[in-house]
C-alpha cells in the first residue's frame, strides 16, 4: 500500500496506477500517451492546449461531476479548459458556443442540450480544422456525426441503463402491479434510449401497468418531477408498486412525497449512480441505480481530444463511438462501496 501511495504522488505514477489497477478509463489513459512528458504541444509548438467544453446543465449533479472531472484531468494533461454551462436551454448553449467558435482552440467536447442544436457551430469548427467530440447526448443523428465535424461520440449504453434499472424494479415487485415512469428531456437521445430500454423490459410483463399515461417527461428538472410524481400519486388510492426515473436527481427529489401516502412501500430506481444516488441506495431511498459514468465519459473525451492534437491524428484513426460501461448498484450487488469511492468528486473515476 505504501508503494501505491508513493506512485500516486506523481501524475505519471497516478495514471499508470489507475490504468493497471482500477480497470477504469483505459481508453482515455492509453490515448494520453507519453506526449505530455515530452512537452510536445500542438502544431504551433504550444506546450499547453486550449479546449472548450460544455454539458447540458450544471444544476444537474451528473453534469457538475462531469465538469469537475474535465477540469481535473485537463490539469493533469496540460489543457486550459473554457467551460460553458448549457443551462438546460439549447438556445442559450448555442449562443454561448457561437461566441467561441473563432477562438484559438485545439479541440472541443460538447454534450448538447438537444440533438442538432449545436450542428452549425460544429460545422464552423470543422471548417477551421478543430476536432469536436460529442458526449452522452448525440450532437447530431448518428449517421451525420462525421459529415458535421464530430470526430467521436463518447456515451453510456442508454438502452442498457434503462433495461437494467427497470428489470431490477420488475423483479422487486414480482412482475406485477402499477408503476410510474418519469422521463428526462424528450428531445434528449439518451432519454429516448432509456425509455426504449424500459419499454423493452415491460413488454415481457403484461401484468404491469404504467400509470400517469405512460412516460412523463420532466426535463431533468427536480421540481417538475416532484410535482408530476405527486399528482400521479394523488390519483391512486391503491398502492403503486414502483417507479423508474431517468436520473437519480429527480428520483431523490420525488421520494419524500411518498410519506404518509398509501404508496410508502414503493420501490424506486434511477440512473446515474454518482455519489448522491449511491448514497440514496445506501440509505434506502432508492432501491437501485445504474451507473452512468460521468467521470469516465468526460475523462475519455478530454484525453482523446488532446491525443488527437498532440499525436496529429486523423479522423480515420478513431472509432466513431466509444461506449463507457456502468453497472447496476443496489445494497445486494456487492459494488456499492467501490462505486461510492470511484464516484467521489475527489477521485472522479467513474
Amino acid at each position: 500500500m505504501a508503494e501505491k501511495t508513493t506512485a500516486m504522488a506523481s501524475r505519471r505514477g497516478f495514471m499508470k496506477h489507475l490504468a493497471a489497477g482500477s480497470g477504469v478509463g483505459m481508453a482515455a489513459l492509453a490515448a494520453a500517451g507519453c506526449q505530455r512528458e515530452a512537452g510536445r504541444g500542438n502544431s504551433e509548438g504550444r506546450g499547453r492546449l486550449k479546449a472548450a467544453m460544455s454539458n447540458a446543465a450544471l444544476r444537474n449533479s451528473w453534469c457538475e461531476l462531469g465538469r469537475d472531472t474535465a477540469m481535473l484531468w485537463g490539469d493533469f494533461l496540460g489543457i486550459d479548459i473554457h467551460w460553458i454551462d448549457g443551462m438546460s436551454d439549447p438556445t442559450k448553449q448555442r449562443d454561448q458556443i457561437d461566441l467561441i467558435v473563432d477562438d484559438d482552440l485545439d479541440f472541443c467536447c460538447f454534450q448538447a442540450v438537444q440533438t442538432d442544436s449545436l450542428a452549425e457551430p460544429t460545422r464552423r469548427l470543422k471548417q477551421r480544422g478543430i476536432p469536436v467530440i460529442s458526449m452522452d447526448q448525440l450532437l447530431v443523428p448518428y449517421d451525420k456525426l462525421r459529415e458535421t465535424g464530430v470526430w467521436l461520440h463518447v456515451t453510456p449504453d442508454q438502452e442498457y441503463m434503462g433495461r437494467t434499472s427497470t428489470q431490477f424494479l420488475v423483479d422487486q415487485i414480482g412482475g406485477q402491479g402499477k408503476i410510474i415512469h418519469i422521463g428526462g428531456l424528450a428531445a434528449h437521445s439518451g432519454a429516448q434510449g432509456r425509455m426504449r430500454g424500459c419499454q423493452t423490459v415491460l413488454a415481457n410483463y403484461p401484468d404491469i401497468e404504467v400509470v400517469g399515461d405512460g412516460v412523463r417527461w420532466c426535463n431533468w428538472n427536480r421540481e417538475e418531477a416532484r410535482n408530476t410524481f405527486e399528482a400521479i400519486l394523488s390519483q391512486h388510492d391503491e398502492p403503486i408498486a414502483g417507479a423508474f426515473f431517468h436520473n437519480d436527481d429527480m428520483a431523490i427529489a420525488s421520494a419524500p412525497a411518498l410519506k404518509g401516502t398509501p404508496h410508502e412501500g414503493m420501490v424506486i430506481v434511477g440512473i446515474d449512480g454518482q455519489k448522491q444516488g449511491l448514497s440514496a441506495v445506501r440509505e434506502g431511498t432508492l432501491a437501485a441505480t445504474t451507473v452512468n459514468p460521468a467521470c469516465l465519459i468526460h475523462m475519455t473525451a478530454v484525453a482523446i481530444g488532446q491525443a488527437i492534437v498532440r499525436n496529429k491524428e486523423s479522423i480515420k484513426d478513431l472509432p466513431q463511438e466509444i461506449i463507457a460501461p456502468g453497472p447496476l448498484v443496489s445494497k445486494d450487488t456487492g459494488n456499492l462501496d467501490a462505486m461510492l469511492y470511484l464516484s467521489d468528486p475527489k477521485n472522479c473515476l467513474v
